[in-house]
């Protein structure tokens, strides 16, 4: 005999809600993705440095230009509010106090990653293509290569580029926004 399991889906109000309650500490590494509660993978060092020198090379290149917005969340909607590694923000004079940044505030989000590469693949970057966010970099640790993801449609992403050692970087959501690979890879 089969037996069919129910899930329960949350929302990100009850997700605050719970947090608020205290079933969810400050120090649970976790985000709402398509209604289900995800425990993010621990931070190694070199993943801590890569965000670090991104966020260093951005503030740099775009200076006041757009909000740097490191481990903070996006609400995409009502069910799902990533926590991507760097985001690239509209600017806003309230820097975002009054409310999280959703898709059209959203230039580039950036996702490093060193364990969790097939889940961003597959469950995130579906999920930023389905709220138009306009371009999305997956650093690749293990593989030191950076892919870029542009023109969403559809749940997809159109134009995918690779970027290796060696090459540079040019962003679509400003004109004044070019990296070198190794800068990002270390």
């Amino acid at each position: 005999m089969s037996h069919q399991i129910a899930k329960r889906w949350f929302s990100v109000d009850e997700f605050y809600r719970m947090a608020e309650a205290g079933i969810l500490t400050a120090d649970d590494r976790v985000e709402l993705i398509e209604g289900e509660i995800i425990e993010m993978s621990p931070i190694g060092s070199r993943h801590a440095a890569c965000v670090n020198r991104l966020n260093t090379l951005l503030s740099r290149q775009l200076g006041q230009a757009a909000i740097i917005s490191i481990q903070n969340p996006i609400r995409i909607d009502d069910y799902s509010e990533p926590e991507p590694d760097a985001a690239v923000l509209k600017p806003r004079e309230d820097f975002y106090a009054v409310d999280h940044p959703t898709p059209g505030d959203v230039l580039l989000v950036v996702e490093v990653a060193d364990t969790s590469v097939e889940y961003d693949r597959k469950i995130k970057l579906p999920l930023y293509a389905r709220a138009s966010v306009p371009e999305v970099w997956l650093v690749n640790l293990p593989q030191a290569t950076i892919e870029i993801y542009r023109q969403p449609l559809d749940g997809t992403y159109r134009e995918i580029h690779l970027v290796k050692h060696g090459e540079s970087l040019v962003s679509q959501v400003s004109p004044n926004l070019t990296l070198e690979a190794v800068d990002i890879l270390g």
